[in-house]
């Protein structure tokens, strides 16, 4: 008679985002008994309210820009409109055209068990889901982050958007205050402008954008003021939010001043928290509000629970959440055990110009006492910005004093693509002499990168 399985599953993964899909269809192609649980939608963040949807709005929006400015190459666009809610129809057919967004249906294809709710730990192999008890040799917890509510006295009952609910906005607000400058809320903030929106942007930094070198945030606050009407208060402290007749009011202190304004709409883009409510002291995990805690193999203080993606609390990108949740597959599989290794990877945000980044910042470096090279090339440096009109940008390459390459930005048209030479360089450990001598192909805008490698060295 066969042995009666001691579980339910081999594995269970709980979130279907990038971090959980993964290692649920590499796991159930090895003929394991696969379930995902998922709390939310399925695909996760980045298909349905994230990456997906925001870009493609974003393309639209970059589209219309350019037609619009179109005059000075002879074209007429002057009587150029849009209509919002064709906008949004567009942005639905890329999320579906994408395919993993609500992609329930791709799983149980896989052979995969879905389920459809929060799921909470029992005891370190059993948890809760929808009130029946599911049973597994092995977990992986992948359950991401959300977005975390300011305490911003006012602010419950005047009522915000996310970047997740203005998405739906049947047409752009008039005006909107944006309470956070990193990479969703610049991104959001040159969406709305572009069609139309009287954006303000808080930041408490003192720069948008502070996890970037500083010459991103200065050029990008230039750019948001100058061409889209932007007001940005950076080093500025939201204080209170009210209901005041139909529009809302919005007091902030900048410089010791406190200043308000109305406003239709007030987004909050403050910053992501990781997802930890599901029992975890029940299955003898350690965390705390920043993350899961686990070892260099991605494994909790159950070594039988892996976590992967956002959860873990370090950084929040799409491509690592993936690279993780391959990783932890391997080594539920494999008795040789592997590490994620994030050397190069990039951090992108979709404004115009483009904005990429790789390895350590400017000011990683001087917190880390490194001497350094620095080579910067502005665009108009190079014929494709007067070919293209476009002048507003650079690359920048940070060096050791052996010319071996340690970080760079590209803020340029395309540059999520420019960026990946520079990837390539800082995984192999390639120096800035190395670039400079590759032939660039000439006006294409990776002449830039070859006149930055050349600075550095």
């Amino acid at each position: 008679m066969a042995k009666k399985p001691q579980f339910d599953y081999d594995l269970i993964v709980i979130g279907s985002g990038a971090g959980g899909s993964a290692a649920a269809s590499i796991t159930a192609r090895k003929g394991k008994r696969v379930a995902i649980i998922e709390a939310d939608t399925f695909g996760g963040d980045s298909p349905n309210w994230s990456d997906v949807p925001t870009k493609a709005l974003l393309h639209a929006a970059h589209l219309y820009d350019d037609a619009r400015h179109g005059s000075r190459f002879g074209l007429r666009s002057s009587t150029l409109g849009y209509n919002y809610p064709s906008i949004r129809s567009w942005k639905d057919l890329a999320v579906k055209r994408t395919g993993a967004g609500g992609n329930r249906r791709f799983y149980e294809n896989e052979g995969i068990a879905t389920f459809n709710s929060p799921a909470h730990f029992l005891s370190p192999n059993e948890i809760t889901v929808n009130r029946r008890h599911l049973s597994a040799e092995n977990f992986i917890i992948a359950t991401g982050s959300h977005w975390v509510t300011p305490d911003i006295p006012g602010l419950a009952d005047t009522g915000f958007l996310t970047p997740r609910s203005i998405l739906h906005a049947i047409r752009p607000p008039k005006s909107l205050f944006i309470i956070g400058g990193g990479t969703i809320g610049v991104e959001i903030a040159q969406l709305m402008a572009t069609f139309g929106t009287k954006v303000y942007i808080a930041e408490v930094a003192s720069r948008l954008l502070p996890k970037e070198d500083e010459e991103v945030g200065v050029l990008l606050e230039r750019l948001l003021t100058e061409n889209k009407g932007a007001t940005i208060l950076t080093q500025a402290r939201v204080v209170s939010t009210q209901k005041y007749s139909l529009r809302k009011k919005v007091t902030y202190t900048r410089g010791g001043v406190e200043k308000s304004v109305q406003v239709d709409d007030i987004l909050v883009a403050t910053g992501r928290r990781p997802t930890v409510d599901l029992g975890l002291e029940n299955a003898s995990i350690s965390y705390t509000p920043k993350g899961i805690e686990v070892n260099q193999y991605l494994q909790t203080t159950a070594r039988h629970i892996y976590a992967a993606g956002d959860v873990l609390g370090h950084n929040q990108h799409t491509h690592s959440a993936l690279l993780e949740s391959r990783v932890a597959a391997h080594n539920l599989l494999n008795k040789q055990k592997i590490s994620p290794d994030y050397t190069g990877t990039p951090r992108l945000t979709f404004t115009s110009p483009d904005i990429a980044s790789v390895g350590l910042s400017e000011d990683d470096c001087t917190k880390r006492d490194l001497t350094t090279k620095i080579g910067l090339a502005p665009l108009n440096m190079i014929a494709r910005s007067n070919t293209s009109d476009f002048r507003d940008g650079f690359v920048k390459i940070i060096a050791d004093k052996n010319g071996t390459v340690l970080g760079a930005t590209v803020m340029a048209p395309h540059a999520a693509e420019i960026i990946h030479e520079l990837t390539l360089a800082i995984k192999h450990g390639l120096s800035v002499q190395d670039i400079a001598a590759t032939p660039h192909a000439f006006l294409s805008w990776s002449e830039a990168v070859r006149v930055a490698a050349s600075r550095a060295s």
